[in-house]
């Protein structure tokens, strides 16, 4: 009860916020106006942050591929009204997307979130629930609000499988328990969906142990189209440094850069001492920054990497846990710098006849393959070459093609 005064309060002092401002938008206005061929209502927990975690990054180019194809394309970030963020707002209003924020109607009631949903659900074709807390919220609500509009379960990973991965290598029963709640929420998530989007065929195996219903489910993963080579593109005998990429907020990104800095990397450096490693990555934690030192610069966030990923000599993502398809992955082939990962890190994506030299999943292994690829100029460049066809199932057309059949009744 005094969540709920103190949530009342505080949005009365958002709602005179507003009036000064005049803040007043007219969202029914809006989607009537809208004469796109389709509309979806997509709901994250945040307003897609592209430049800083993949799961936004992939959000981001699906929103551009429907729009671009006349879908009309309405963004919901689940913030509490009173703490609602207007970071990237801009980015998605200028773009075309209908955003919801914190507003007054024509009365100067407060627009909450819900009576953001309550004025558009009935002209949605689909709403999409982007990972599996957000499909938990809303989608008892969204299918009071509309009995027929189609609700898409947008599970990003695996989570399970992910959280189950950690505790088997931490050998950490509490967290074996906590996998085995969240399983029970995406289980039900995907028995209440009319559809599931799984973001590769590992997950959609994987999760075929636990609901067999496949007929709901779509692939659809990352977005990776290979960049044609540019004078920035800096050929293999002028490049330095290994490279790693991934946000903090993520665990397996920590324990990642901590097994490259720990168990990696001092076999490396015991013969090529000079070799530099460069992290970057959004919300570093303390302990992430304090493993820095002269040879291994944590960098953190950075907005343009398009430099690091040309000029550096070898990615590498020693990845011990996680589930789908790794965005660091696919950016790293988008640029055609080659990489060293693990098994993990390579699911979904198929090397060929270079998976040897790619994958490693033992400090031994991960170092010596390193060494080999980082002195070795024609493999290096065959690697490079052959990126390109590793991203053909990543395309932006066979995504967009996925992506529209969610609109086809079942």
């Amino acid at each position: 009860m005094y969540d709920g005064v103190k949530i009342y309060f505080k949005n009365l002092i958002l709602k005179s916020k507003l009036k000064k401002e005049k803040n007043v938008i007219d969202y029914y206005s809006l989607v009537i106006s809208n004469f796109s061929n389709k509309k979806v209502l997509i709901i994250d927990d945040k307003l897609p942050e592209y430049d800083k975690d993949s799961g936004s990054r992939r959000l981001n180019l699906i929103i551009k591929l429907l729009l671009k194809n006349n879908v009309g394309v309405f963004l919901l970030a689940d913030f509490k009204e009173y703490k609602f963020k207007k970071d990237y707002l801009s980015y998605y209003k200028d773009m075309g997307v209908i955003v919801y924020e914190p507003s007054l109607n024509n009365s100067n009631d407060l627009i909450t979130k819900r009576e953001f949903i309550i004025q558009i659900i009935n002209q949605m074709d689909l709403v999409w629930l982007h990972r599996p807390n957000i499909f938990y919220k809303y989608h008892s609500f969204i299918r009071k609000m509309s009995s027929t509009v189609s609700v898409v379960y947008d599970m990003v990973d695996f989570h399970y499988l992910r959280m189950m991965r950690e505790a088997n290598l931490k050998k950490d029963k509490k967290l074996e328990c906590k996998a085995a709640a969240f399983l029970e929420i995406e289980v039900e998530n995907c028995t209440k969906a009319n559809k599931i989007i799984v973001i590769s065929e590992n997950d959609k195996k994987s999760l075929l142990e636990y609901y067999q219903d496949q007929s709901k489910m779509i692939v659809i993963g990352n977005i990776h189209d290979s960049i044609k080579l540019e004078k920035s593109f800096l050929p293999f005998e002028q490049r330095n440094n290994l490279l790693f990429v991934g946000g903090f907020d993520h665990l397996p990104n920590i324990d990642a850069v901590k097994y490259l800095k720990y168990k990696v990397m001092p076999l490396i450096w015991a013969k090529h001492p000079n070799i530099k490693v460069q992290i970057i990555g959004s919300n570093p934690t303390a302990e992430i920054l304090n493993l820095e030192d002269y040879n291994f610069e944590i960098l953190g966030y950075v907005p343009d990497l398009a430099i690091y990923f040309n000029s550096s000599k070898l990615f590498v993502a020693p990845l011990q846990f996680g589930a789908g398809i790794k965005g660091k992955i696919g950016q790293s082939l988008e640029f055609g710098l080659p990489l060293i990962t693990t098994d993990i890190g390579a699911e979904g994506f198929d090397f060929g006849d270079f998976k040897t030299q790619m994958i490693a999943d033992s400090p031994e292994d991960f170092s010596n393959k390193i060494i080999s690829l980082y002195n070795d100029n024609d493999l290096w460049f065959k690697i490079s070459e052959y990126s390109s066809n590793i991203l053909k199932p990543f395309s932006s057309k066979i995504v967009l093609e996925n992506c529209m059949n969610l609109f086809e009744k079942n």
